[in-house]
């Protein structure tokens, strides 16, 4: 199989108190070997923030 499943969690959700909002995304094994970062929306913070790959 040639694409992994993959967890994003918040990183400014911890600092103010609220609980992290987590997605989960697939990429590629073979090109992606750097830790993924995207900009989603985070339902306790009312705004977009940066998810972080935590796997």
């Amino acid at each position: 199989m040639p694409r992994e499943i993959i967890i994003l969690e918040c990183t400014e959700a911890r600092k103010e108190g609220k609980p992290p909002s987590r997605y989960t995304t697939t990429r590629n094994k073979k090109k992606g070997s750097e830790k993924l970062e995207l900009k989603k929306y985070n339902p306790y913070l009312r705004r977009h923030t940066v998810h972080r790959e935590i796997k």
